[in-house]
């Protein structure tokens, strides 16, 4: 078991026995134990653990070491297991609801006796919610509408988790003597935020046994239709599968159809029509005479010959459509013309910014997300570690700020990596459109990523003038997050976009793609036009460990959704160039703000 996945036992028993009504000193005894872990590194901790010596770590006491040490040895605690079921789990499922933390969620309990989200609605309704101290109108009514959220959204996935559980399933397909070729489609291959189900396309010669292994996978709640050549179920996780087996000659022409979008397809259709030709799951034929398109695709002297999806398209006398452009957004007509922009690729990363490290709440220590940066092979790497407002981030003050940024000179000066360490900050909005620290510090970081992590509510006209201040700010390099969304969990807060990417053209600042699977930020949707007009990107994970790094993929997705091609993406840049443009601009913010 990793170091981190020990902190986050740690910070669930915190929050178990909050639940619970637990002591606030032992409840900040686990927090404060589980980022005293984060900070160590995972050779030390080996060395601690085995010399027994844990327990003079600073924040780890004799009762938590042997707890870590637990942990590590066998992974798995039995307090842990024994606090899990002693919480009815209906309190758990609570903290999936926006505003309700555990001490909200205690006081419901104690008081109304909540137990589930189902009685929790009930109170709502009845207006006892209102009534609690400590709650009132507003709370009610956004508890009411984070249940409603909850609902509407919980049919959906993060693509990440989709993504995750479909890899596997593709891989197992592929490896069965029976198939000849196996492709996720959907709005999994479009590469959308959330994904709705899962749909496997797959080419054999004999089915029954491929059905048989799909209905038979791990994991499985329950097998919801079962055919010769169909089959669906549907996970523990609620996500829903549906396989498909056709013929190899008909493959291609159900990949396409499959990944969609209804858009897309119907646009396409409408196309081959326009040229006497009927488009379909089964092939691509003429339109005339009779019989129904699947009759006519059996005829395989009638169907056009397609080895790949680049074959179905030129029949139409398109190029090649990627799968994430596929929203009936104008990418047909572009391929007509040969207007198709080259795509980026996740090989043209060259590092990434906003990331951070356990001095603020990272669960990783400044070398340790250093040398995972070296091993995927990127030449620079930023970290931005929360400032000083963000409170509730362990956010850095002045002089723990300047210490990292020493750090971070110390650890390029010793050419221990070849990743270059860009010392940077996310850099609190305040309320009021001021960044969180004077002049003097900001201009002696190598970038600034400026973010609004609180007062969401403000309105829009606030919020929008709150942010372009920030943009404007000469130490501004770049914008986090622009909306503050959370994926099936919060909706962004309200601001003028139009307004903010102006602003942010205007002032040669970068607007972050979010790689977070949670985030997503900017919305894909809004980046074409805005790139066109020179808005630059930068694909960034907001990483808090190290496997946060991969998060990028996400945010290539996002990037190819828009239409984004590598010379519209910042850290597509060689080292040089982007060294030289940061530097640039510290040197005139310096000048700027004198």
């Amino acid at each position: 078991m990793t170091k981190n996945e020990m902190a986050d036992i740690l910070n669930e028993i915190g929050t178990l026995l909050e639940l619970k009504g637990e002591n606030p000193f032992k409840v900040r005894a686990y927090q404060a134990g589980a980022r005293a872990l984060e900070a160590i590194e995972e050779a030390d901790l080996n060395r601690l653990i085995a010399s027994d010596e844990l327990q003079t770590v600073k924040g780890i006491g004799e009762a938590l070491a042997q707890k870590i040490g637990e942990l590590h040895t066998t992974g798995r605690l039995e307090f842990f297991e024994k606090l899990k079921a002693s919480i009815e789990p209906g309190l758990v499922e609570l903290l999936q609801i926006p505003g309700l933390g555990p001490k909200k969620i205690r006081a419901l309990h104690d008081q109304l006796g909540v137990t589930s989200i189902a009685l929790l609605t009930t109170a709502c309704q009845e207006g006892r919610v209102a009534d609690l101290a400590g709650f009132g109108e507003k709370t009610q009514e956004k508890l009411l509408t984070g249940i409603k959220n909850r609902e509407a959204y919980g049919r959906r996935h993060l693509w990440w988790e989709a993504a995750e559980s479909a890899g596997p399933i593709v891989q197992g397909l592929r490896a069965l003597p029976q198939v000849t070729r196996a492709e996720a489609a959907g709005s999994l291959r479009r590469g959308l935020e959330t994904v709705g189900d899962l749909d496997f396309i797959v080419a054999a010669t004999d089915v029954a046994p491929v059905v048989e292994w799909f209905v038979a996978l791990p994991g499985i709640k329950e097998v919801t239709a079962k055919g010769e050549t169909k089959a669906s179920v549907r996970f523990e996780s609620g996500l829903q599968a549906d396989l498909r087996i056709v013929p190899d000659d008909q493959f291609v022409f159900a990949l396409h159809h499959f990944t969609g979008s209804k858009d897309h397809n119907v646009q396409l259709r409408q196309r081959a029509l326009a040229r006497g030709l009927s488009l379909s799951e089964w092939g691509l034929v003429s339109a005339a005479g009779e019989g129904t398109a699947k009759q006519k695709a059996e005829d395989k002297s009638q169907r056009t010959k397609a080895a790949s999806e680049k074959d179905l398209f030129a029949a139409l006398g398109l190029h090649f459509i990627p799968p994430e452009m596929r929203e009936g957004l104008g990418e047909i007509e572009a391929a007509e013309r040969g207007a198709l922009p080259r795509l980026i690729e996740a090989t043209d990363l060259r590092g990434a910014f906003h990331n951070h490290t356990t001095a603020s709440d990272g669960g990783n220590t400044l070398a340790e997300m250093t040398a995972a940066a070296d091993a995927l092979g990127w030449e620079y790497l930023g970290i931005a570690d929360h400032s000083k407002s963000s409170f509730q981030a362990n956010g850095l003050s002045e002089e723990r700020l300047l210490k990292q940024v020493a750090d971070i000179r110390a650890l390029n000066a010793s050419k221990r990596f070849k990743t270059q360490v860009f010392a940077g900050v996310e850099c609190d909005i305040l309320a009021d459109g001021r960044l969180d620290y004077a002049n003097e510090i900001l201009t002696q970081l190598d970038y600034i990523v400026a973010s609004v992590h609180n007062a969401f509510a403000q309105d829009e006209v606030t919020m929008t003038a709150r942010i372009v201040r920030a943009i404007e700010h000469p130490a501004t390099t770049m914008l986090g997050h622009a909306t503050g969304r959370l994926l099936l969990r919060r909706e962004g807060y309200k601001v003028d976009l139009g307004r903010v990417i102006d602003a942010a053209i205007a002032n040669d600042v970068i607007i972050e793609l979010n790689a977070n699977p949670w985030r997503l930020d900017l919305d894909w949707r809004h980046w074409h036009k805005a790139a066109e007009r020179g808005l630059m990107c930068s694909i960034n994970p907001d990483a808090h460990e190290t496997a946060g790094l991969s998060h990028v993929r996400a945010g290539i997705n996002a990037a190819r959704k828009a239409g984004l091609t590598k010379e519209q993406v910042f850290n597509a840049r060689p080292l040089v160039k982007v060294r030289e443009w940061l530097e640039g601009r510290v040197r005139r913010a310096a000048q700027t703000v004198q």
